[in-house]
């Protein structure tokens, strides 16, 4: 009875000891990403609406936006470079440009599913929006919580 008392209290702390090791963002990852996400999905909406009545000069606004903000973004690539650094990837900016890859491949599978005229209504506006904003108030959007966009890693609890 003994021995398994202390086998438990021993998977118990090691289970403690694996929770703490596990990744997760801090509030400023958490901006980044989200930086990121933003910036890529204005990205795949300028693309895909170029050709429609309503995307006239959508992917040229999303290149001014980019010019507008290219430091903050390039900050965003940093913290996130540093974070995939830290937790011990290899390649911190092949995980960056996955992270893009994957968030366009998300928003371009909405575009599919809604068809490309319906997905430029809804979408097209958020690039006039995202290009309107000042830095800090593009910085609160990126800081906000998105119901059902689910981060990478979780939020760290501090």
């Amino acid at each position: 009875m003994k021995i398994f008392a202390r086998i438990s209290v021993i998977a118990l702390f090691l289970s403690l000891i694996a929770d703490s090791a596990q990744a997760c963002f801090t509030s400023r990852e958490h901006e980044a990403e989200q930086g990121i996400r933003i910036h890529s999905e204005l990205m795949v909406i300028g693309l895909t609406c170029v050709k429609t009545p309503q995307g006239h000069d959508l992917y040229d606004k999303y290149q001014r936006f980019t010019r507008k903000n290219t430091s903050l973004i390039a900050q965003y690539e940093t913290d996130l470079i540093s974070y995939y650094s830290a937790e011990g990837i290899k390649n911190a900016e092949k995980k960056l440009n996955t992270l893009r890859t994957d968030i366009a491949n998300d928003i371009s599978s909405k575009a599919v599913s809604m068809g490309t005229r319906t997905f430029c209504e809804y979408y097209a506006s958020h690039i006039d929006q995202a290009l309107a904003m000042d830095q800090q108030k593009l910085r609160r959007w990126a800081q906000a919580v998105w119901p059902g966009q689910p981060l990478s890693e979780r939020m760290c609890s501090n």
